[in-house]
């Protein structure tokens, strides 16, 4: 980006958030909502797809940094509309140029907060992809603009709305499992020891610079970009930040309890080795394998993964919840739904079989029609900003832990760590010149 292209951007910009107030959309006949896609890959083309298919919005624009995605993303959403999106590489100018009604935020995690904030500021109503933040004091930053202007804020939790997440919730809350002591979740997949991938030149047509944006310069390796950011902790938090959100949401939505009190969490990478980045070539960083528990004050939460192993050994889905219950154990599943174990002899199993979408199993649909929804009513989405914050939370304060090596204290209401200024110092970063972190 050029000196001049960088000053018009702040001013305009600025300028464009001083003067916007926040204009209530309401729905007209035949009006569709003007939708940016920001984030071509391959979850933000689902979630564009089913904005098109819904016949209430049109995708005017789409931003990525690498054009490799975003020139045949482009081309498909103009053989399912028959309309072309203007390109952008940059998220400021399309936000100042455009000036949509909703924005789609599914860049790598690192970039959610700058953006989503971003968007909320420029007026838009923003449907943002778990999780929300890299570190906690985003997401607090991330919650507060969505309250100060008054946007919509649909987080892509979309397990909240699966048709049989919602029975199976249903069984819980009506105690039909009994008295819950402990919930364990997990996601186990296999692997092995890894080998560094040589680092490369970026690609023609990608701007690594702003891939970057406010996480470390790292050199270009296409273990990271594309798909593979989420085992780098620069730009994400391992598994337990990718899949843990949805599975300790799931312990957040049945519970009454708003926040774990306690947390600790140990892991490695026993079998992966350890991580290498240097001039010559990358691994990743992550943990292959993690175990963290949350004390709630009338329960305890237990979250493991690995990535090794992969085997039928253990009986049910390789993903989801256990609820241990005083009547039974019920598994919160993803693709073979929900099932009740009754511990009492003679007692039927109980099952709920899921109902998914194509392609990769999922519920966008029901999730995007609960987030139009409430932008005709401006009422709060099933999966508001603020909700899905403590969820990620959960897996923050999880990595949090890890990297300290030894447990914290947790205030939710204030969002502080008890009693730890070291552990504090880590609810935010620092970010790359030039870019500022948000405010809290």
């Amino acid at each position: 980006m050029s000196i001049n292209r960088r000053t018009f951007l702040k001013g305009s910009i600025a300028a464009s958030v001083a003067f916007a107030a926040p204009t209530i959309i309401r729905a007209q006949a035949g009006r569709k909502y003007r939708t940016a896609l920001i984030g071509s890959g391959w979850w933000g083309m689902n979630i564009a797809r089913t904005a098109v298919q819904s016949g209430q919005c049109k995708i005017v624009a789409m931003c990525d940094v690498d054009s490799n995605q975003l020139d045949p993303a482009v081309r498909e959403i103009e053989q399912l509309s028959g309309e072309t999106p203007k390109k952008y590489k940059d998220y400021r100018e399309l936000l100042d140029r455009e000036k949509p009604d909703i924005a789609i935020v599914a860049t790598p995690d690192h970039w959610h907060p700058l953006i989503t904030i971003a968007a909320v500021k420029a007026g838009a109503d923003v449907y943002v992809e778990k999780p929300i933040s890299h570190t906690v004091h985003e997401g607090l930053a991330m919650v507060r603009a969505a309250r100060e202007t008054g946007r919509v804020v649909q987080v892509g939790t979309h397990r909240r709305i699966s048709p049989h997440n919602v029975s199976g919730m249903k069984f819980l809350k009506e105690g039909r499992a009994g008295k819950i002591g402990m919930v364990r979740a997990f996601v186990h997949y296999g692997g092995g020891p890894e080998n560094p991938r040589p680092n490369e030149r970026p690609h023609k047509g990608l701007d690594w610079n702003m891939w970057c944006g406010p996480g470390p310069l790292r050199r270009f390796n296409t273990k990271i970009h594309p798909k593979g950011f989420r085992n780098f902790l620069d730009y994400a938090n391992g598994t337990l930040g990718d899949w843990g959100i949805h599975w300790l949401d799931q312990i957040l939505w049945w519970t009454e309890e708003k926040n774990p009190r306690r947390i600790f969490s140990t892991g490695g990478r026993p079998i992966k080795g350890p991580p290498v980045n240097d001039a010559r070539g990358q691994t990743t960083d992550a943990p292959d394998h993690q175990v963290a528990s949350f004390e709630f004050e009338s329960f305890t939460a237990v979250w493991e993964h690995r990535q090794f192993a992969a085997n039928n050994a253990e009986k049910g889905e390789n993903v989801g919840c256990y609820f241990y219950g005083t009547k039974g154990t019920f598994h919160m599943a993803w693709q073979r739904g929900w099932t009740f174990y009754p511990s009492g002899r003679g007692q039927k199993v109980i099952h709920e079989e899921p109902q998914l979408n194509r392609p990769d199993s999922q519920n966008i649909k029901e999730l995007w029609a609960d987030f139009l929804k409430c932008i005709k009513n401006r009422s709060r989405p099933v999966c508001d900003i603020e909700l899905i914050h403590r969820s990620t939370n959960m897996s923050l304060l999880g990595m949090l832990s890890l990297k300290l090596g030894r447990s914290v204290e947790w205030d939710g209401e204030k969002e502080v760590i008890i009693g730890d200024p070291e552990a504090n110092k880590l609810l935010r970063r620092k970010y790359r010149k030039p870019w500022v972190y948000p405010q809290v």
